[in-house]
């Protein structure tokens, strides 16, 4: 019989049609007369209850369906007898596909913590919480990827291997084949780069976006959505080393039309979360209340998909980069010195902490902030008429902070080599870039949502190791 998975199956009303599924053992319980396995095959969040009457069986075969064996059982589907699912499997054979000793199986039937799985990356997708992460996962690229796909954008692949710094951050992971034991020397005595592969120094990419304006002034509306690494030195519960970015870039659009794309976007993939992913999220939202019972209700989360909703329900406020400033400078916090970073008027580069502040308790809803000054800001993005401040906007959502940072780009190609220049940025090596600015050019926009910033919000995560399958991070390359 062919296999049916275990979603399915407990969404069946054919009860006496027999099944075949196969899956991890999650548990087995029972007395001398009949046993309860717990099933998951990862097709969703709630395991399958296959009931062994043990006078079918031989009990040296059921004492090998242990936490973490892999088994097929045909049986017939059954209404379940006790509490918790509506039908259950009465099993007709077994058979053992994997054993798993349980005296070394790491997951043991019991809450583990968060870093102990971090270590077990490996085996973690077996529990129910990353199960569950996993599922979202998935349904959020496919949310990203359909979303544009009904808006007509093409979807480009921009190199993961580039000669430029696209943020002129310079913290990034180079490339090389050198044997750095050894390593070619100019007669100045400069690694002679000339010999590695590429014959120039190259890095991994830090975004698309660069590569992604090129096809936008072309194609008219485009999205990027790949990996992309900073080697910034960063062990906290918000970075990681690899992680995946979405950078849709618009010809024809300007600061207004990219905003509007960012909140439609954004409320999109909530919705999608919402309507497929509901088992998962309240398995989520009921760890995550579990997790803060000892915290007083000031401390608290908001409840996950009530949270969600929140978002969907509220159109996001927007202001000016000055006119946070002129709230966060007022603002309580900020008067009595509670704030681990004072904001000290115009210039002020904004923390975490001030951007939660504008969202979660001056404003209760989402925030877009536009109009920063140029001085913090990279290079490409449009100059305002005032010459201190560009188009750049940046959306803020409760619990993260920025969630997508973007800007309209400098079309300007006088502006931009002035730009360029202010920033040392050499000219030479971006001539490819300043072409578009030479032929044809457009106002265009564009922005970049990190797809794991979007996760820890979706799940309600707290740890943004805990939202990606193989977190990379400094010192931890595991697996």
């Amino acid at each position: 019989m062919q296999r049916t998975k275990v979603a399915d199956l407990l969404r069946s009303k054919e009860i006496g049609k027999p099944f075949t599924v196969k899956g991890w053992v999650r548990t087995r319980r029972g007395n001398k007369h009949v046993n309860f396995v717990a099933l998951n095959d990862g097709s969703g969040i709630n395991n399958l209850q296959v009931v062994v009457d043990m006078e079918q069986f031989d009990e040296a075969l059921v004492r090998r369906i242990t936490t973490g064996a892999a088994i097929s059982v045909d049986g017939e589907l059954q209404e379940s007898q006790g509490a918790g699912q509506n039908v259950e499997l009465l099993a007709k054979s077994i058979e053992i596909l994997g054993d798993s000793d349980p005296d070394k199986y790491p997951l043991q039937p019991k809450k583990h913590s968060l870093e102990f799985l971090r270590e077990i990356a490996h085996l973690r997708f077996r529990t129910n919480t990353f199960g569950a992460i996993t599922r979202v996962r998935h349904a959020m690229i496919f949310a990203v990827h359909e979303f544009f796909n009904k808006k007509g954008f093409y979807n480009i692949h921009t190199p993961i291997i580039t000669a430029s710094d696209a943020e002129g951050a310079g913290e990034m992971f180079q490339v090389t084949t050198l044997d750095i034991d050894n390593l070619p020397r100019t007669e100045e005595g400069e690694i002679d780069y000339s010999k590695d592969f590429f014959g120039k120094p190259t890095n991994l990419t830090v975004s698309g976006q660069l590569e992604g304006e090129l096809a936008a002034l072309a194609m008219s509306e485009i999205y990027t959505f790949g990996p992309t690494f900073r080697a910034e030195n960063s062990n906290t519960t918000r970075h990681l080393s690899e992680f995946w970015m979405i950078e849709p870039e618009m010809a024809f659009y300007e600061l207004t039309d990219n905003m509007d794309l960012a909140e439609e976007f954004l409320k999109y993939l909530i919705q999608y979360a919402l309507d497929n992913c509901m088992d998962d999220l309240q398995f989520l939202s009921q760890r995550l209340q579990q997790e803060e019972k000892g915290k007083k209700d000031t401390e608290k989360s908001m409840e996950l998909i009530e949270k969600l909703k929140f978002v969907l329900e509220n159109d996001f406020i927007r202001l000016t980069y000055e006119e946070a400033i002129n709230v966060l400078e007022n603002s309580k916090p900020n008067k009595k010195g509670k704030f681990q970073y004072p904001v000290k008027g115009f210039g002020t580069d904004l923390q975490s902490e001030h951007e939660r502040y504008l969202v979660e308790k001056h404003f209760k809803k989402p925030v877009i902030l536009t109009d920063y000054p140029k001085e913090i800001k990279a290079f490409y993005m449009k100059l305002n008429d005032d010459n201190k401040t560009v188009r750049a906007m940046d959306v803020l959502f409760p619990q993260i902070g920025e969630i997508i940072g973007g800007s309209q780009r400098e079309e300007s190609y006088e502006k931009l080599t002035a730009r360029m220049a202010e920033m040392n940025i050499p000219e030479e090596e971006m001539w490819w870039f300043l072409d578009t600015r030479r032929f044809g050019t457009v106002p265009h926009s564009g922005f970049g949502l990190g797809f794991e910033r979007l996760m820890l919000f979706v799940t309600g995560m707290t740890n943004i190791r805990d939202v990606i399958p193989f977190p990379r991070a400094p010192k931890s390359a595991e697996f």
